[in-house]
Formats: structure tokens, sequence, C-alpha cells
């Protein structure tokens, strides 16, 4: 009754899209430019100083970074078509006291964005170094997505797909959809297996429309396959190789794939209750994570204990909260600590992010892909994460703590915990050319990283060139 009310109420329109609005938009091109200077008192600098920022913070005590680029943003989403893309080039110099030398310094250069992005009526396409997230809490102030979060290096990639929720055609908005699939790159060149492949595909559903109750769930499935491995050689990078990772089948010359699959897979799921009014949303998820061969609905399997809990609301009535996040973060069962054991097959010890040929786990550029509360040779982990920003008086702030109990893996147990904290500000000044000043202080306290603070300074600069 509470629902052919609501839609009694909705505008009949049998598919309803941006494009069927009128476009008042127009097309820009924008600069950007950025430099930063982070230093800290311990061996390593703080978790939330270069957690979760694309991997352009260098993880030793002090560093410097420069960025400096162009953008086309996406500005036409009531448009049949759109496009965007960015140029974005960072160099970076970091430094920290070894015991073979009192100084060791390092630099590198990269792109922190290279890629095009076009929409075609509801189809997008992408190609090139192009950030990815796969979450239900705002990225801002979540600890991270448990299967592709910010922590790490944008991937290369190509990928082709719905990237936003979109409507079902003849069910009039009350049925979204989107997915995609993606081929990527991974080029750190680790000792392990180097020119590694990526592969990754998700397809969810969304019912509600605009109800003020949505509830939505999305399937991720991904893999790292092919590459050259060190100790095994050439371990299959044609297309007779994806279509077994596509289906997550057996084969290859090794042992471990031919009795599973090829490759190292991932699974996880999203499923999440939206509540939402004038101005505001609450966003209710649960994530989890599964290794094992047959896929299960979140909530059944062996693993069931496991997941990412956690609530997120946003509002724009009152700028100084303005959001606020609380999570829960719990990978300690792993099916338990037995794969097999004395001749009986009880499929545990699933060592999340870790794989027997694939050794540097779920990783890119020595960082997590997905949660950086996790590494693959400390995954069973107890977390409490929150985090909560706003504005006041136009100084932009983010301030977010976390708690972690890690328990190293079931082969090599190590407890360790840390207690993570940032306190970050970001004000515009247009007396001063127009600059935009942040800093942020940060500190880990607990046995895992030790006792350590530090701070970050950033002065970043960007503007129009051209609108059209």
């Amino acid at each position: 009754m509470f629902l052919c009310c609501a839609m009694s109420t909705q505008a009949w329109e049998w598919w309803p899209l941006p494009m069927a609005e009128k476009d008042t938009c127009r097309d820009s091109l924008a600069y950007v430019a950025e430099i930063g200077v982070t230093s800290s008192s311990g061996n390593s600098a703080p978790t939330w100083l270069q957690a979760n920022r694309h991997g352009a913070i260098s993880s030793l005590p002090h560093s410097g970074n420069l960025s400096i680029g162009i953008r086309k943003p996406a500005t036409r989403p009531n448009r049949w078509f759109d496009y965007d893309g960015a140029v974005i080039i960072s160099g970076r110099i970091a430094g920290t006291q070894t015991s073979v030398s009192p100084y060791q310094i390092e630099g590198r250069g990269f792109f922190k964005e290279l890629y095009a992005h076009v929409r075609l009526y509801i189809i997008d396409i992408t190609a090139g170094i192009k950030p990815m997230y796969f979450g239900a809490g705002d990225e801002e102030l979540s600890s991270g997505s448990l299967l592709i979060s910010n922590n790490t290096h944008p991937i290369p990639r190509i990928s082709i797909g719905i990237d936003r929720w979109t409507a079902f055609p003849g069910l009039y908005g009350y049925l979204e959809i989107k997915g995609g699939l993606t081929h990527g790159w991974l080029r750190d060149n680790n000792p392990y297996v180097k020119k590694t492949l990526l592969h990754h595909k998700y397809i969810g559903g969304r019912i509600g429309g605009k109800l003020p109750v949505n509830i939505s769930y999305e399937f991720h499935h991904a893999a790292q396959w092919g590459g050259i491995s060190s100790i095994h050689g050439d371990l299959g990078n044609d297309f007779y190789t994806f279509k077994r990772v596509f289906i997550a089948k057996g084969g290859g010359t090794t042992r471990n794939e031919l009795l599973n699959a090829q490759g190292n897979h991932l699974l996880s799921q999203i499923l999440c209750v939206t509540v939402k009014g004038a101005g505001w949303h609450v966003n209710a998820y649960w994530q989890d994570i599964q290794e094992d061969a047959l896929p299960r609905f979140i909530g059944t399997g062996q693993n069931a204990k496991d997941g990412l809990w956690g609530i997120s609301v946003e509002q724009n009535r009152w700028k100084y909260i303005s959001g606020f996040t609380f999570e829960v973060l719990q990978t300690t069962d792993q099916s338990g600590p037995w794969h097999d054991r004395d001749g009986m097959v009880f499929g545990g010890n699933d060592s999340y992010y870790w794989n027997g040929i694939y050794q540097q786990g779920w990783s890119y550029f020595g960082r997590t892909i997905g949660s950086p509360l996790m590494r693959p040779d400390n995954s069973r982990v107890w977390a409490y994460h929150a985090g909560i920003k706003g504005d006041i008086y136009g100084f932009r702030y983010r301030a977010i703590c976390s708690y972690a109990d890690n328990y190293g893996t079931y082969k090599v147990p190590a407890r360790s915990h840390n207690t993570a904290v940032l306190l970050e500000v970001t004000k515009y000044v247009p007396q001063a050319w127009g600059l935009e000043f942040g800093i942020a202080l940060a500190g880990d306290f607990g046995d895992q990283y030790g006792n350590q603070f530090g701070g970050q300074i950033t002065i970043r600069k960007q503007g129009i060139i051209k609108n059209w």
C-alpha cells in the first residue's frame, strides 16, 4: 500500500534518463598544479598521511611532491554524448635514514592521471590511468573498499560498461542497473611476477528510484592473471587463458592453478540500504570478500563472519558537519585455520590478498589495492574506523580515526595493534592569487608501526583555461 501510494505521486515516465532533461551546462578545460611537503618523526609517514591517496604520497617519513596538468571534466549529464580526460604528471622525492647510510634519497616521476573517457548515451568507455573506487561509503571518510580502493596508483586499464546507476527501460525508474568489464595492466615489475594482468567485472541493481528508501546490490569478480613468474615462467597471456580466468576455471601448468582456478581470484559483494530526504541521505552498507571457488551469497558460506559493515550520513543543510562515517572491519575468520589436514579438505585459511603464485598479493607498487588496514602478510584484522567532515567559515576539514588489531595470518601469526588519527584542513584564499592552502596532522600509536607523528603542507592552484 505504501509503495503504491508513493509511486502514485511520481511522474510516470517509462524510462527516465538524464538525457530527457534540457542541457544547460557548458564544457570547460581546467588546469591544476599542486606542491606538497610531508615530514614525520618515525620510520614511515603515519598511516592516514599516505593511505588512500592514490599512491601519490611516499611511505617514507620525509617527502616532497609536485603535480601539474590539465583536466577536461565531464560536465554535460543531460546530453547524449559527454567526455572527459586528464593529463597530470607528478614528481616525488623522498628520503629516510637506513642502517647502511645516514640518509637515503629516492626520486621518481609518474602519471597521476592519463586517461580519456567518453559516454555514449548510457555506455561508458575509459582508456588510460584513471582512479577506480568500488565501495558504498563516503570515499573521503571510509577506511577503503575491500576490493578496489584509493590506496595505490591508478591502474592502466580499458573499461566498458554503465558506470552510473541507470534506469532500466519500462520500469519508470524504480529499478536501476550498472556494471562493467575492465582489462588492466599491473606494471610495477615486482620480483615475483612481472607484467601481471588485471581482470575485473561487476554488475549491480538498485530498487526504489525516487522512493525514500533504496536497496542496492553489487557483485564483483577480480583476478590477477598472466605475467611472467620468476619461478614458473610464462603463466599464460593469451585469449584462451583470459577465457578461463573470466569464468574462474582451472588451467595453466602449476598444480595450484590446475586444481583451483587460473590466476588469483577475489570475489566481493556489496549490499546497501539508503534512506534519503531533502538535502540528506543515510547509507548502511555491508561488503564481503571471498576467495573460495564457488561464490556464496553475502552472509552465507564458511567465512560469513568476515566483512566490512558501515554507516554513512551526508547532509547539506548544516555545513559545519556535512558528513559522518563509522565502520567495522572483521577478517579474522577466513573460513577457519585449516585448508586441508590429515587428508580432509576444510577449505579454510583463505589468506585474503595473498596467493602462492602471485606472492606480491593483491597489491600494486607495494600497496594493497583494497583496504589499507590489511596486507597480504597481515590480513587477519579487527578494526573500528570513524570519520567526520564539514566546513567552518570556509575552512574545510576532515578528521578520521581508526583502531586496528592485526593477527598476521594463520600460517604466520603475529599480533599487533595501531591507532591512526588524522586532522586535515584546507582553505581557499582568493586574495592570495586564488591559492588553496592545506595542512594535515597525523599520528600512529601502537606496536604495529611504533609511535610516530607527522605533518603535511600543500598549496594548490586550479582554474579554468577555456569555456565553450
